[in-house]
C-alpha cells in the first residue's frame, strides 16, 4: 500500500463532451456540452485545459490539439443506467446501476404524498415538475397561508421540498427530508431528497445556501469504502458526501465554484496524504439547467484561470484527475442532464503526456485511484495506471 500518496478527482458537474453509444436511447442526440458551448459562444479561452490535452481528447471548436500536452487525456463512456449526478459519481467510484432511478414527469403518486404528509404533520402543495425558482414564485404565498410543504421534482430522480425559513424552521425542513428519505423505498427509491429553503417576499423570493441533499445509500462497495478500509484519509468538496449518503467521506460544502476551488487549494496546501473528491456544481446548477451559454462559458474559463495554482500545488506523489459526471448541454432545448461521454485529464509529476484513449466506463478512474494507492480493486473498471505513468 502507498498510503503516503495523494490523489485528487475534480468533477466538473455536467461538463460532458459528446454523444455516448446509447445517447439516442435517452433522447439526447446532438448533445455535446463542451463542444456546443465552445461553438455557440464563439470559442473558449481555456489555455491551461488546452495544455493538459482537452482538445486532444475531444473536438472543441476553436481549440487546436497541442503537440506535447503536459497531461494524459482521453474520454470515458457511461455504462450505468441513468444520467444523474449520483449515478455518475457512483460509476466513477466503481459501482454500476442496472436500472435508472425512478422519475416522476407527472408528479408523485397520492400514496407517496399522503404518507409524507401524515409523517410530517403538514400538507403538501405543488407536486409538479418545475424549476426551483418558478415553483417558489407560484406557491410561496400558498405556503404562507397554509403552512404546507412545497413538493416538486424535475427531470432528475429527485423529491424536492421547499420551505420559507421564516415560516418553517430550517431544522424542521431537514427533518422532513430525512423522513421522506426513509419513506421513499422501492419502487419510489428516488436518487435524492433535497431540502430547498428560501426567504424573501412576493416578487423577491430567493433560495438560500442552506440546501441539503439526502441521497440513497450506495447498494454496493465503492472506492470510498475501499479507501476507508485501508485507513486512507478521504475529503470531499461540494456535494460529494451527499451523493454517497455520507458513507466513507465527509465534505466541505461550498456556495459556488470559486469557493470550491479555494477549498481544493487549501486541501492541496495543508493535507499531507490521502484522497480528495471534489464537485464543482455551477456548470450544471447555474448554467446547464438554465440554458445559459455565456454563463457556462464563463465558468469554464474561470476554472481554467484557477488551474495554474492547483497544478503548482501538486507534490511529487500526487495525481490530479479532471472529469465530469454527465452532460448538461445549455445549447439544446432541454434543460435536463444529457447522456454524454466525459473528458478525462490527468496531471502529476509521474504522468506521461499522451492519450488514454476511450475508456469503457467511468469506473476506470476509480480503479486507477485504488491502483495508485496500491489497493486491491474489487469494483468495476480497469486501471489505466500502466498507460499513465512514466516507465
Amino acid at each position: 500500500m502507498n498510503a503516503e500518496r495523494r490523489a485528487l478527482v475534480i468533477v466538473l458537474d455536467g461538463v460532458g463532451c459528446g454523444e455516448a453509444p446509447d445517447t439516442a436511447a435517452y433522447g439526447d442526440l446532438g448533445s455535446d456540452t463542451l463542444g456546443n458551448v465552445a461553438k455557440i459562444a464563439g470559442g473558449l479561452e481555456v489555455p491551461n485545459l488546452q495544455r493538459l490535452g482537452i482538445a486532444n481528447a475531444t473536438v472543441v471548436p476553436g481549440l487546436v490539439p497541442v503537440e506535447h500536452p503536459i497531461g494524459a487525456y482521453g474520454v470515458m463512456l457511461p455504462r450505468s443506467a441513468g444520467k444523474d449526478s449520483t449515478t455518475g459519481h457512483w460509476e466513477i467510484a466503481g459501482l454500476h446501476l442496472a436500472t435508472p432511478f425512478p422519475t416522476y414527469p407527472h408528479g408523485f403518486p397520492p400514496e407517496v404524498l399522503e404518507a409524507f404528509s401524515r409523517a410530517t404533520g403538514r400538507g403538501v402543495i405543488a407536486n409538479t415538475v418545475a424549476s426551483g425558482t418558478a415553483v417558489i414564485a407560484d406557491f410561496a404565498e400558498e405556503q404562507r397561508r397554509t403552512g404546507s410543504w412545497i413538493v416538486y421534482t424535475s427531470a432528475d430522480s429527485v423529491f424536492q421540498v421547499a420551505a420559507h425559513e421564516e415560516w418553517i424552521p430550517l431544522g424542521e425542513l431537514y427533518r422532513a427530508c430525512e423522513i421522506a428519505r426513509e419513506l421513499l423505498v422501492a419502487p419510489h427509491d428516488v436518487s435524492r431528497v433535497i431540502a430547498r429553503p428560501f426567504v424573501g417576499e412576493a416578487g423577491q423570493w430567493r433560495r438560500t445556501p442552506n440546501r441539503r441533499d439526502f441521497s440513497i445509500a450506495p447498494p454496493g462497495e465503492t472506492l470510498l469504502d475501499v479507501l476507508e478500509q485501508a485507513g486512507i484519509p478521504r475529503h470531499g468538496v461540494g456535494k460529494v458526501d451527499d451523493l454517497f449518503a455520507g458513507r466513507g467521506i465527509t465534505a466541505q460544502h461550498t456556495s459556488d465554484n470559486a469557493e470550491g476551488v479555494a477549498a481544493i487549494q487549501s486541501w492541496l496546501e495543508n493535507t499531507p496524504h490521502g484522497f480528495c473528491f471534489a464537485n464543482l456544481v455551477d456548470f450544471d446548477q447555474l448554467f446547464g439547467h438554465r440554458n445559459d451559454v455565456p454563463g457556462f462559458r464563463g465558468a469554464l474559463e474561470a476554472f481554467d484561470r484557477a488551474l495554474p495554482l492547483l497544478l503548482a500545488a501538486l507534490k511529487e506523489d500526487d495525481l490530479l484527475f479532471i472529469t465530469a459526471d454527465h452532460g448538461n448541454d445549455p445549447t439544446t432545448p432541454s434543460t435536463d442532464h444529457a447522456r454524454e461521454r466525459v473528458p478525462l485529464l490527468v496531471a502529476g509529476a509521474h504522468v506521461r503526456g499522451g492519450s488514454l484513449g476511450v475508456r469503457d466506463t467511468f469506473s476506470d478512474l476509480g480503479a486507477s485511484v485504488a491502483h495508485w494507492f496500491g489497493l486491491e480493486w474489487r469494483g468495476r473498471g480497469t486501471s489505466f495506471l500502466p498507460e499513465l505513468l512514466h516507465a
